[in-house]
């Protein structure tokens, strides 16, 4: 029993450290964020990037999305090619869901563990009421009986009503990781599918830009895993 409730308090300070964590450092797509990148696939330029930039003030500083994006605008107005910039973000993105894929597994695990150490209660708690039976050769009375299997039940329940909850954390946090992912990933596309502006181009120029864009919008929307910039855990 000591052990189960020493896995629910961890299971429990976990999922409040992870909610915290994620007020503060989750990737989220403000209103600011929204018009820069309208902004840049509108004419991608240097202006989009510098509006993120100083956009970050008080507690959106913590958030990681619109400097993630920033870079990828900065990437792409430098001149490095497809495979650095994806290389690069990918990178990037993978480190800014880091913080939420440890609470996860660490709630993961209990859920996983809670019930075989219930089982393993009930386990212990039979072999108590057999061996109180042996000891007395078969004329143990109730009381003597008693001891060890309330001692089966109590840890098989407990163990089932630390791991219910904590099988719905993980799955609860395993699908807004997921969400998060998908956000990220649909604006780093958006930025990396548009191709920075020349000075003034010819109507021809501009359709094969345009082209050239929705191809490569294409390409990185690929649901292949490679295509992608953030991976979810779990």
């Amino acid at each position: 029993m000591g052990v189960l409730l020493a896995l629910a308090v961890i299971g429990l300070a976990t999922f409040i450290y992870a909610m915290l964590v994620g007020v503060l450092f989750a990737p989220r797509a403000d209103r600011n964020l929204k018009k820069a990148v309208d902004r840049w696939e509108d004419s991608p330029s240097d202006r989009a990037a510098a509006q993120l930039d100083q956009s970050r003030n008080g507690v959106k500083r913590f958030n990681p999305l619109p400097p993630l994006v920033a870079t990828a605008m900065k990437d792409t107005l430098g001149g490095l090619s497809e495979t650095q910039q994806r290389e690069n973000i990918a990178r990037l993105a993978q480190r800014a869901l880091q913080p939420f894929e440890s609470p996860l597994k660490i709630i993961e695990v209990i859920a996983a563990l809670a019930p075989l150490l219930g089982l393993l209660g009930t386990v212990m708690g039979m072999m108590e009421a057999f061996s109180a039976m042996a000891s007395t050769e078969g004329r143990a009375s109730a009381s003597q009986l008693s001891g060890g299997i309330y001692q089966a039940l109590m840890t098989t329940a407990a163990g089932l009503v630390i791991a219910i909850p904590m099988a719905a954390m993980a799955a609860w946090m395993e699908f807004r990781l997921r969400r998060l992912s998908t956000q990220m990933n649909d604006f780093l596309v958006r930025v990396l599918s548009a191709q920075p502006s020349g000075g003034s181009e010819s109507s021809s120029q501009i359709q094969e830009t345009s082209a050239h864009s929705e191809q490569k919008r294409a390409s990185l929307n690929d649901t292949g895993e490679e295509k992608r910039f953030a991976h979810a855990a779990g």
